[in-house]
């Protein structure tokens, strides 16, 4: 029996048990597309957000048959992928139990946390102030660890060895997690993005096209110079947000085109207040800047499949004789789509009391109440009733925020 089942979790409010069971009702039906895709971008500590989807999902049986993640969207998609459907949640809970725990000292009595983080903003500061500053000196519990002895930044060494912190124990972690021989199975789709550092190509580890171990899954997560380049196959590779911190372009611009639903889980927002505090700068930098790319996909992507909309209209009104004999209708043809793509997004927001810090905060408590957010918002997003309808306008793109007007 893992920690986790020992917890106690906060009960849920008659809003969330309303939103939960509307979800459940609503998704007893199949859904009208070819793939339905969870994306997963990477951030750290935040991810927990994502399992909290996940739940939320699973609760609501939505068939999933692609998952894509970056960084620690990327440790998400091997537990996820690694598991049978009933157990995907409960693996996901005992993960994250176990690299919320301080490397090396015991961790702080569960009703002692709980009570700071419930007193007030103030103290829920202070308390995560502390963990952040844990995680920085000792590491995480089969997660990463501070290396022994310090590597100094002038002295050259092995390139699996240039960065603070050993990455070691994560590999036992998701082996203990995970089933690669399920990864690999075909059973799901899954891919996971990572960086070149030789010739700084970003690459897509997919298991349509290689075997997928643990390594690939640690090179998606290898933010430098936290942690090191993982060599595969006699090339070392660097986490995937190095260059894009989203798979989402991986997912809507795959081929051949299909009517696609995704369930786009960012933990950066791109939308925040104005910082007033040199402190505050630094965070809002991060949202910013690891943000900034999905909103440059979706918009592009949404053009482009307008276009081709357009394009196959404009076929639909050459006699079908020219089409099959015209080169350039030819050409026309291989360009255009009718396919139908939704991205329902969600999207962490942040709270009062997080910092710079709050990508590396793994205290239990926070990464309870990351968890509980996603859960909230995947059920507030599912009781929308015709959220999940393939598009009917003129691109076939929508995206819907349940934090924004829909567009």
């Amino acid at each position: 029996m893992s920690e986790s089942d020992n917890v106690e979790r906060p009960a849920p409010t008659k809003r969330g048990e309303a939103a939960a069971g509307a979800a459940r009702e609503h998704h007893a039906r199949s859904l009208d597309y070819e793939t339905v895709a969870l994306v997963l971008q990477g951030g750290g500590a935040l991810g927990a957000y994502q399992a909290g989807v996940m739940e939320g999902l699973s609760e609501a049986r939505i068939p999933l048959n692609w998952v894509a993640g970056i960084s620690i969207g990327a440790l998400n998609t091997a537990i996820i992928a690694g598991n049978e459907p009933s157990m995907r949640v409960p693996r996901l809970r005992e993960f994250w139990e176990t690299i919320c725990q301080p490397g090396f000292t015991p961790a702080m009595p569960v009703p002692i946390e709980h009570a700071l983080f419930s007193v007030s903003d103030a103290t829920r500061s202070m308390l995560t102030a502390f963990q952040a500053a844990s995680a920085a000196a000792q590491g995480q519990s089969g997660f990463f660890a501070p290396r022994v002895p310090t590597p100094l930044p002038w002295l050259a060494n092995a390139p699996d060895r240039v960065s603070w912190y050993d990455t070691t124990p994560l590999k036992a972690t998701l082996e203990r997690f995970c089933d690669f021989g399920r990864i690999n199975s075909g059973e799901m789709r899954v891919s996971v993005g990572a960086v070149n550092v030789a010739d700084g190509n970003f690459v897509y580890f997919d298991n349509t096209r290689t075997t997928l171990r643990a390594e690939h899954f640690i090179a998606s997560g290898a933010l430098p110079p936290g942690f090191a380049p993982v060599e595969i196959e006699g090339q070392f590779y660097w986490d995937g947000g190095v260059v894009s911190n989203t798979p989402l372009h991986e997912v809507l611009g795959a081929s051949p085109r299909r009517d696609t639903l995704v369930f786009q889980v960012d933990l950066w927002s791109a939308r925040g207040a104005v910082p007033q505090t040199l402190e505050n700068v630094g965070t809002r930098v991060k949202d910013i800047q690891y943000s900034s790319r999905t909103r440059f996909v979706t918009d592009m992507l949404q053009r482009e499949q307008r276009y081709r909309h357009l394009l196959r209209e404009l076929l639909e009104r050459v006699p079908e004789a020219t089409r099959e004999s015209d080169r350039l209708c030819k050409l026309v043809e291989s360009l255009a789509c009718n396919k139908r793509y939704n991205v329902l997004q969600l999207i962490y927001q942040q709270q009062k009391f997080e910092r710079g810090d709050k990508d590396y905060q793994f205290g239990r408590s926070t990464m309870r109440s990351h968890w509980e957010a996603g859960l909230s918002d995947i059920r507030r997003t599912l009781s929308q009733d015709t959220w999940l309808d393939l598009p009917d306008n003129q691109s076939g793109f929508v995206t819907h925020d349940i934090h924004r007007v829909s567009r």
